[in-house]
């Protein structure tokens, strides 16, 4: 008899970066590999750079994952929970976020990659998906991340409620004596572990994650 295995769940298996508690701490976020959309604007509109984002980060998500099913098989391949939706937020001049000015959004909209997610699996996704999509999926990338020291959260309740909760995380980083380093590289992370469509704004989760440094 076949035994059953099971897909592999980042959100149960690496607890430490997707279930953080209630109050900041500190974490070494490892380099990882993600399905990444660029973009700008009001992420809320209608028809969004951003909107437009997820739908092209699915469709690719769920082409490598479904794989198994055709003819080609990826080396190392193994079954996985297609993991959340990510977004890396920045606005010009700004450190962090301001949630007043949302038009003025640059964003790196992203779902994470197994490792065996090379350039050659992803230009064969693309493939796929643009032929049986009929998308255009130019706009997505194969980007390395390799975050570091941050400082992270789990946010309870509505987005525009995140400014209390960062707050907090501010408060946190000056008390541990580290400084906060966002960057040209280096920017605010959320993880949206609920689905806006289907969870009452009081319900949602999101995982706030924010770059730190030692103090010199």
């Amino acid at each position: 008899m076949e035994e059953l295995v099971m897909a592999y769940d980042f959100k149960k298996e690496q607890k430490a970066l997707y279930r953080p508690g209630k109050r900041p701490a500190r974490i070494d976020v490892p380099q990882m590999t993600y399905l990444a959309v660029r973009g700008s604007g009001d992420p809320n509109m209608p028809d969004s750079e951003y909107q437009h984002s997820i739908q092209l980060l699915y469709s690719l998500a769920y082409t490598i994952k479904m794989s198994k099913m055709g003819d080609y098989q990826p080396a190392n391949y193994f079954d996985f929970v297609v993991p959340p939706l990510e977004g890396f937020w920045w606005q010009p001049g700004v450190k962090g976020v301001d949630y007043q000015h949302k038009e003025k959004f640059h964003f790196i909209s992203c779902i994470r990659m197994p490792d065996f997610v090379t350039p050659d699996v992803f230009q064969w996704a693309v493939h796929e998906a643009t032929t049986k999509k009929q998308l255009d999926f130019s706009p997505v990338e194969l980007l390395p991340v390799n975050e570091g020291q941050c400082v992270q959260v789990m946010h309870f309740g509505p987005y525009d409620d995140e400014p209390a909760t960062i707050a907090k995380m501010y408060q946190f980083v000056e008390q541990q004596s580290l400084q906060l380093d966002y960057s040209a590289t280096r920017h605010h992370h959320e993880i949206y572990l609920s689905d806006p469509r289907r969870t009452k704004p009081a319900n949602l989760k999101t995982v706030i994650r924010i770059p730190v440094r030692s103090a010199d």
